[in-house]
């Protein structure tokens, strides 16, 4: 969706999970949507995609290979796990040769452990035309391109990979994901990823020093709750930075009813309350009046309680498919298919449609400058 506000439609979309694929064809039904125009997802299992039909003829591929193989919650098990989709990524860069692509990932992919592997995933992002042979190990496949790389062979995609956090995007979520940016080797070499606008001491000084955060929500002195590690650097700051505030969860839910065992008021779609939420050590929540912490595919049993909202008195509920789907960045029109659960984990394992807009923007950009 991000891609498309971007200015990009989509010639194909590919999506294994049923769910997923119930949400983007009833999305596909409204009027005005921004995915209205986008062809029917294929429902099945990428692999058997042939993506040479495509080539020469796209500019961008986009796509997030199935990430549990580096999550931190996995089992980090990587290029020994069948989940991992990085060589379809490469696969459909090879076949599709398009003017540049995005992939995003989790941010466990950048720890020291996947080093080795995250190296030779860039190797084949920048030489995807030199497949790994069929009796080949990876390692064998890593070294060959290594060889390529050092020996002065011509580079296919110029890439620039980056972690980056969707809050400092105006995404309100604190949510680290790292983003692999491409370019086809001819185009012009000058790209980097876009500025952040928004920041943490902005919020801060909105906060601890103008109040301007509360008296915009009319907040009582009472329930002015500030996490207390932000406590001295938000007393430190003099100036306003010039970066926007961070967006917190009160920020992205303004407007909402508070909802109800039933759903039905304000007409509010997918805003049913889902009882159950508990607050204990290390299973807390997200705070009203910060990012939300990064939201999770898992539901009642997340570890850190990333999908309950806390409120300034303590208490606590779970975030509704909705006020997710906000925290997301998407439309209140975006209809979220299936239960509760369901839609959480697609919610989960979303980009927020935000900090896409900005990166394909930026990318977009970039290929019109190309152009010129």
């Amino acid at each position: 969706m991000g891609v498309s506000l971007a200015g990009f439609k989509p010639e194909m979309v590919v999506e294994w999970d049923r769910w997923c694929c119930d949400t983007l064809r009833e999305n596909r039904k409204l009027s005005g949507s921004v995915i209205s125009s986008w062809p029917s997802p294929i429902e099945g299992d990428v692999r058997a995609v042939d993506f040479r039909k495509l080539q020469g003829k796209i500019d961008l591929v986009t796509g997030g290979p199935p990430c549990q193989p580096f999550s931190i919650g996995g089992r980090h098990r990587a290029h020994d796990d069948t989940r991992d989709m990085w060589p379809e990524a490469v696969r459909a860069v090879r076949e599709v040769r398009p003017r540049a692509f995005i992939f995003e990932n989790v941010k466990g992919l950048t720890r020291e452990t996947f080093s080795t592997y995250l190296g030779y995933i860039l190797l084949q992002l920048q030489y995807p035309s030199m497949e790994r042979s069929g009796d080949e190990n990876w390692q064998d496949h890593r070294d060959r391109l290594q060889r390529h790389h050092t020996s002065g062979g011509k580079i296919e995609y110029r890439v620039v990979h980056q972690l980056v956090n969707a809050a400092n995007f105006g995404v309100a979520q604190k949510r680290e994901r790292v983003v692999f940016v491409g370019f086809a080797e001819g185009l012009i070499a000058d790209w980097c990823f876009p500025r952040e606008t928004h920041s943490l001491d902005a919020l801060l000084y909105s906060q601890f020093k103008s109040g301007e955060y509360w008296d915009l929500h009319r907040v009582a002195k009472a329930d002015r709750v500030i996490n207390e590690k932000f406590k001295a650097r938000g007393e430190a700051l003099r100036t306003k930075p010039d970066e926007m505030s961070w967006r917190t969860v009160r920020d992205a839910l303004d407007g909402l009813p508070e909802p109800t065992l039933d759903g039905c008021r304000g007409g509010v779609l997918n805003h049913k309350l889902q009882p159950g939420a508990r607050s204990y050590v290390g299973h807390t929540g997200s705070s009203v009046d910060e990012p939300a912490k990064t939201l999770k595919a898992g539901v009642h049993g997340v570890p850190g309680g990333e999908n309950m909202l806390r409120r300034a008195d303590g208490s606590v509920r779970y975030f509704t498919i909705r006020e997710s789907a906000r925290l997301q960045a998407f439309p209140d029109s975006y209809i979220l298919h299936g239960a509760w659960s369901e839609a959480m984990r697609q919610l989960g394992n979303a980009v927020p449609v935000t900090l896409g807009e900005v990166v394909a923007k930026s990318v977009r950009d970039h290929l019109l400058a190309s152009h010129a």
